[in-house]
């Protein structure tokens, strides 16, 4: 199972450990580690994660990690990290496109 990350989903990453960085520069990176860690279940389990609710499309679906949703697309053989969330953030719909 391949997974590709979209550069918005990197982008996200960088983003929120850039912000956890500012109490603790180990907590971004152990932040960081997990999620990776927690994607890397989806090459041998895609359906892992719940249907995300607002879209309700059963290609679309989101891992939790913490206070983060991990928004993906598993389409065949291919996983698209499409964006990473804080769970009380509106998720919009045209962000998160495959």
């Amino acid at each position: 199972m391949k997974i590709v990350w979209s550069p918005l989903s990197l982008q996200r990453i960088q983003e929120i450990a850039d912000y956890i960085a500012l109490d603790s520069v180990p907590a971004a990176n152990n932040w960081i580690e997990s999620v990776f860690e927690k994607v890397d279940l989806l090459k041998t389990s895609p359906e892992l994660g719940r249907i995300v609710p607002e879209i309700m499309k059963a290609d679309i679906r989101e891992l939790i990690r913490g206070n983060y949703r991990i928004v993906y697309s598993y389409i065949s053989k291919q996983i698209a990290i499409l964006t990473i969330r804080h769970f009380k953030q509106i998720l919009p719909q045209k962000g998160i496109q495959p």
